[in-house]
């Protein structure tokens, strides 16, 4: 092999990975929806839906992708004077890609229908690596939503929001399973935003309890802009 030609073969091996890596920042930068690598630590105490917004945004900048006013998909329920909050209109209008560039919705309603493309393999965290699911070792695969199938919130009364995510203890949230699967074949243990409330003993809230149910106080994250 010629010297010239050697030389040219290393020096396109040794670009190799910086071309990857630069393909795989480019990506992360268009990213427009995630499931967060970790949770507040506190349970379903996010500190509100403003703790929630700026637990996604946190991650998001740390992945490249702090350009995008991010939004927690987080429903509130009326209590103390102040009107729900809807999951599905705090995200934008769409459509949503994850970190490698596939979309998961082109819109709300396609967000909120059968068609929507959110399932273990494409319900990927800011950095681009899968969530534990179902037969995984510890499950993860219950997110954080508090909504109804819709994407609406709950009537007032029965907690379904852990107190509208200030809770650490009592109360219980509605989760969805990013994986798609249940222990049964239904439609509630498809769902990737309402499938089961929380529980544990002494509350649902904990970060111990999300556990116990197979998560681990994780949330979808949207790019609102």
């Amino acid at each position: 092999m010629k010297p010239t030609l050697r030389l040219a073969i290393l020096g396109a091996a040794a670009l190799m990975p910086l071309f990857l890596a630069g393909t795989a920042a480019t990506q992360q930068s268009d990213m427009t929806f995630f499931i967060t690598s970790a949770g507040s630590g506190k349970g379903a105490d996010l500190g509100g839906l403003d703790g929630a917004d700026k637990l996604c945004q946190t991650l998001a900048q740390s992945a490249g992708a702090g350009s995008h006013k991010w939004r927690a998909y987080l429903a509130t329920q009326a209590a103390g004077g102040q009107t729900a909050v809807n999951g599905r209109d705090r995200i934008g209008r769409g459509p949503w890609k994850n970190a490698k560039g596939e979309t998961i919705a082109t819109s709300v309603d396609d967000l909120h229908s059968a068609n929507n493309k959110i399932n273990k393999q494409t319900a990927l965290t800011e950095k681009g690596q899968p969530v534990n699911g179902r037969g995984d070792q510890p499950n993860m695969h219950d997110i954080l939503t508090g909504t109804q199938p819709d994407g609406t919130a709950f009537p007032a009364g029965e907690d379904r929001t852990c107190k509208n995510w200030t809770s650490s203890g009592e109360g219980a949230a509605m989760l969805g399973h990013h994986d798609r699967q249940g222990l049964r074949d239904d439609d509630a243990s498809k769902s990737w935003n309402s499938s089961h409330p929380s529980r544990g003993q002494g509350g649902g809230c904990s970060q111990d309890a999300l556990k116990s149910t197979g998560g681990n106080g994780l949330l979808y994250c949207f790019a609102s802009d």
